[in-house]
């Protein structure tokens, strides 16, 4: 729920925020719904005017970048 995820930001007043999460997979490679779900919380935050910087998925001893692989 993009509420309960921006609440932290909405409550501190923050210009922008950046996810992170991890893939116990290991496998950082960003699934569909990962991109579904980045999508609707950009859009959540352009609502709110809080900006969505980067949607960091972590796997074993790596990560990927969603901004930095143009899905941001």
């Amino acid at each position: 729920d993009p509420r309960e995820v921006f609440k932290p930001a909405i409550l501190d007043s923050a210009a922008s925020v950046i996810f992170i999460h991890n893939h116990p997979s290991g496998d950082p490679t960003p699934s569909q719904d990962d991109l579904k779900i980045t999508s609707q919380l950009v859009e959540a935050g352009r609502m709110i005017d809080i900006r969505v910087l980067d949607h960091i998925i972590i796997g074993r001893g790596s990560f990927t970048s969603l901004a930095g692989k143009g899905f941001i």
